[in-house]
């Protein structure tokens, strides 16, 4: 089913950043969990994808390491809106060499906000993400699929 990142998008604000990701086990079977995901570019290579924020000690985000790529999908009603492609996680825990390790508290504000995320305290926010472990998750919207 065609879909484009416009769809992706309106879905994403209209659904307040819910969406499902899926990766796989080491055994070949599904994990899927619910994240607050947005339209984010990868600050690496620009290439727009969908980001959310992980608990560096989450399941999730041990198998992203693993697997390399995800899927995630948007819906709002009927409506439905999914990306799928290999992930880049920057993070404590997960350097990239294309990016400074300095800019993470940054970032995390940037990819929480593109979820639709607001805080009233960001010195808290960046104390939390930090004493959590967080880490950014970006999937590339190599292939998009969806019914609208």
């Amino acid at each position: 089913m065609p879909a484009d990142l416009e769809l992706l998008r309106r879905l994403a604000l209209e659904e307040h950043g819910l969406a499902t990701i899926s990766t796989v086990r080491a055994n070949g079977t599904v994990h899927s969990s619910v994240v607050n995901a947005g339209l984010i570019d990868d600050p690496v290579s620009g290439v727009p994808s969908v980001g959310f924020v992980a608990r560096g000690d989450s399941l999730k985000l041990r198998l992203l390491r693993t697997a390399g790529h995800a899927t995630i999908v948007f819906r709002r009603g009927w409506n439905w809106a999914g990306a799928q492609g290999p992930v880049r996680i920057i993070g404590p825990d997960d350097a990239e060499p294309g990016f400074d390790p300095d800019g993470l508290p940054t970032l995390l504000r940037e990819v929480f906000r593109a979820a639709t995320g607001t805080h009233d305290d960001w010195a808290e926010y960046d104390r939390v993400m930090a004493a959590e472990r967080r880490a950014a998750v970006f999937i590339s919207a190599a292939r998009l699929t969806g019914n609208g």
